[in-house]
């Protein structure tokens, strides 16, 4: 059974459920998810499991991605991008280069960022989005997420409009339309995106990414994508069957971490593993199993 990771270099206009569904007719098979959402205007990076490859999708979606966007300072809208309708317009044109760049210096580090109001979070049972576009009026409560850089490719005026260029490193849960809204905010003058890519995921570059109709060559084995952003553990012959029956082993592989790849004698790969303490003795326990190994 084919299973691994693919990279898709995502288009803007389609969803990212979309794109599961056409790699699901690619790879003739139902069992595929993706791992961190795009938006449809969104372009870049969308990292897809195929079959066992769904069981890495959880450790994909937490690690730091990177993007480019464009940010229209001048008009906030509904959606806080591009495809949402325009609710505010102040002329930004009085703004400094030196007012914006302080503006988006001020959110690196570790922040509380309120997701953006049309988004897949749920309230209340039913999604953010959905609740916006029947008119609801949503609050989103605050998150904690870490904007590990945030700088100024270029900034140029159009008319009443200011438009700014930034590259973005950031943690899972970041919304880059919250970035444009609150730096509009923070200037006074609203804010959205009018574009948006994601350039890195986990390890992943756009030298990885193939386009929709070339999914199938670009089938990457489970072991292989996995060290891109966790370590390998190697267990000996005898432990193979102790760890495919989910008995937990010794912890010998040194300083603690959260997720490791669990690698077999013949460099299959046995299972997701994580450090447990069980009855305060450090052990190699797992999150997912792959009976017979996945190569």
């Amino acid at each position: 059974m084919t299973s691994g990771l693919v990279v898709i270099d995502k288009p803007a206009g389609i969803t990212s459920h979309d794109v599961v569904a056409r790699v699901r007719k690619i790879f003739k098979t139902r069992r595929v998810g993706h791992a961190g959402t795009l938006d449809p205007m969104a372009t870049g990076l969308l990292i897809i499991g195929i079959e066992s490859g769904t069981k890495a999708l959880s450790f994909i979606s937490n690690a730091s991605k990177k993007y480019s966007a464009t940010i229209r300072l001048g008009a906030a809208t509904v959606t806080d991008d591009a495809q949402g309708e325009q609710i505010s317009f102040t002329d930004a044109s009085h703004l400094t280069d030196e007012e914006i760049r302080r503006g988006l210096h001020a959110m690196i580090g570790e922040i509380e960022q309120v997701p953006a109001r049309v988004s897949a979070i749920k309230v209340n049972g039913e999604r953010a989005y959905a609740k916006v576009r029947a008119g609801e009026d949503v609050e989103l409560k605050p998150r904690r997420i870490k904007i590990y850089s945030l700088e100024v490719q270029d900034i140029f005026r159009a008319g009443p409009f200011v438009e700014v260029d930034i590259t973005v490193e950031c943690s899972s849960g970041t919304y880059i339309r919250s970035i444009a809204r609150d730096l509009g905010n923070t200037l006074g003058v609203g804010g959205h995106l009018t574009a948006l890519r994601r350039t890195e995921s986990s390890g992943f570059t756009e030298s990885d990414a193939h386009e929709l109709d070339t999914a199938f060559k670009g089938l990457i084995p489970l072991r292989t994508a996995l060290v891109k952003f966790m370590p390998e553990v190697k267990v000996s012959s005898e432990q193979v069957a102790l760890v495919e029956r989910g008995q937990r082993l010794p912890w010998i592989y040194g300083d603690a971490t959260d997720a490791v790849a669990v690698i077999g004698p013949d460099d299959a790969l046995l299972a997701i593993g994580e450090h447990v303490i069980e009855n305060d003795v450090p052990k190699l326990g797992y999150h997912s199993v792959f009976i017979g190994g996945a190569k």
